[in-house]
């Protein structure tokens, strides 16, 4: 009897793209030692308005980061556009990370850098100017804080 290879399983294609902002290998100090798990940052959008951010941890990288995919479609929301870029100039501030996003004329691009590029362009935004005054290099709360901004669009 020939040997058959297994079949592969087929995921059905989503329709939010991902991506991995931020993974790191944190650490929990107990009474026998230290225990060792991944925290995994992670933005989903549809390129079409809806944007979300899941942060979960687990003990290997694949659990983490599906347990970070399952919690940002949990946290998606709409972000109001106006064309390619946002409607009106927004700030938010969150921990130590402060960001400003300002509309663009189309065709000018993203003009941003970091996890607030990642948070744009998966929202669907394509002209705007954003910057990170605040004063960390933290990429999970510079997102948070895009993402504080974001929802400040919908009010």
């Amino acid at each position: 009897m020939p040997f058959k290879k297994p079949r592969k399983q087929k995921r059905e294609k989503s329709e939010f793209n991902e991506k991995t902002i931020d993974l790191r290998r944190v650490t929990r100090v107990v009474k026998g030692g230290k225990r060792f798990s991944f925290r995994c940052t992670l933005v989903i959008g549809d390129g079409k308005g809806s944007v979300g951010v899941g942060i979960a941890k687990g003990l290997d990288v694949v659990q983490s980061i599906d347990k970070a995919r399952t919690k940002a479609k949990k946290d998606l929301f709409k972000v109001k556009l106006s064309g390619t870029t946002i409607t009106h100039e927004v700030s938010a501030k969150f921990s130590a990370a402060d960001v400003l996003i300002k509309p663009a004329k189309k065709g000018s691009g993203l003009k941003a850098g970091g996890a607030v590029r990642s948070i744009l362009s998966l929202a669907g935004v394509q002209d705007a100017t954003a910057k990170s005054i605040g004063r960390t290099k933290n990429k999970l709360t510079n997102a948070l804080a895009t993402i504080k901004a974001l929802k400040k669009l919908q009010a």
